[in-house]
């Protein structure tokens, strides 16, 4: 039964345990977006504003839930490089279960109540990561896009597109939306494609192509956001 003299344990599992054990899943994702050649690559631990931020890491307010790892021109954006990237998080919370019973084992580290909180918890964060499931907000779980990718469903992945071309009547650089819709025109290229990567951000997965002589070549991509 939980009592007064468990609060200890609770506020290290909390405060402590739990914050650590997101670090290492986010840090799964991040070495896997990096080996596919990600670009500004970021980590978010925890949720509310941000308090510290130390080149790719950010802190929030609220550091002990929640975590997401965001980068940009993923230059192996393929269906394998996914999994690799999705299941990263959990394969680092695993080996880093592992690390911990060898240590135990090998009697470098002692059992104590921060190698069973770190086992338990790194389970359990695999456990809830990895369930094929839908979260409220939209998005998925790192095993539901896993799942769909395994099963073929890229839809999961399928990028919308926005495109940069030069409109030769107008004389100006017209933004198009994923349905080919006129958005905004400019007479600078590089506004154009600002303003292209602006709303493709917010449309994640996303990418921006620029059209000239009729050829398509991408500029940009924003890959699905692993949590």
């Amino acid at each position: 039964m939980f009592g007064i003299s468990d609060l200890p344990k609770f506020f290290l599992a909390f405060f402590l345990v739990m914050p650590l054990i997101s670090i290492i899943h986010e840090g799964g994702h991040v070495f896997f977006a990096w080996m596919m050649g990600g670009k500004n690559i970021k980590v978010s631990i925890g949720t509310g504003k941000p308090i510290i931020n130390m080149g790719m890491l950010e802190v929030r307010q609220y550091y002990f839930w929640y975590g997401l790892c965001t980068f940009e021109n993923l230059r192996k954006n393929r269906r394998w490089s996914n999994i690799l990237i999705f299941g990263g998080g959990s394969l680092f919370n695993l080996l880093g279960v592992v690390a911990v019973m060898l240590l135990v084992e090998q009697e470098v580290i002692d059992t104590n109540m921060f190698t069973y909180q770190f086992t338990y918890f790194s389970l359990y964060y695999i456990f809830f990561a990895m369930l094929p499931m839908p979260y409220p907000d939209g998005n998925y779980s790192d095993g539901k896009i896993i799942l769909d990718l395994l099963l073929g469903k890229t839809s999961v992945i399928k990028e919308r597109i926005y495109r940069v071309h030069w409109h030769n009547e107008n004389k100006e650089w017209q933004v198009l939306d994923h349905e080919q819709g006129f958005v905004q025109a400019f007479k600078d290229e590089q506004d154009a494609c600002n303003k292209a990567k602006e709303i493709a951000k917010s449309y994640r997965p996303s990418k921006i192509v620029n059209i000239k002589d009729g050829e398509e070549t991408e500029i940009h991509n924003y890959p699905r956001i692993p949590l």
